[in-house]
């Protein structure tokens, strides 16, 4: 499974209200868990600023993820990116593989 990063920006219409936040939220997992059952969803956070909400889950490939991307945009009348992730551990283990920056320029 592979780790992805989502950002979602609500529409304004799709919000007037304060609990339509929940009914929203609710119609998009609800949504996602019908078609992509093998989605692990793993943390969401609401956030201030340019978008409303940060997603992290672990997702079979980029296809279920973009799948997962495009019901949030339409159950939630949203904006949405979707950013492949790597755990540190993992990444640190990568870049101790890779050679050192002089052997890769050419002479």
């Amino acid at each position: 499974m592979e780790t992805f990063v989502m950002l979602t920006r609500l529409s304004p219409e799709a919000v007037p209200t304060p609990h339509s936040y929940e009914k929203l939220e609710r119609a998009a997992m609800s949504a996602v868990r019908a078609e992509c059952p093998q989605v692990q969803w793993l943390h969401s956070w609401a956030i201030l600023g340019s978008y409303d909400y940060l997603d992290v889950f672990r997702a079979p490939d980029l296809e279920t993820a973009a799948r997962v991307a495009t019901l949030v945009r339409v159950a939630g009348h949203a904006h949405t990116e979707v950013w492949g992730a790597m755990e540190w551990p993992a990444f640190r283990d990568m870049l101790r593989s890779l050679p050192e920056v002089g052997t890769l320029v050419a002479a």
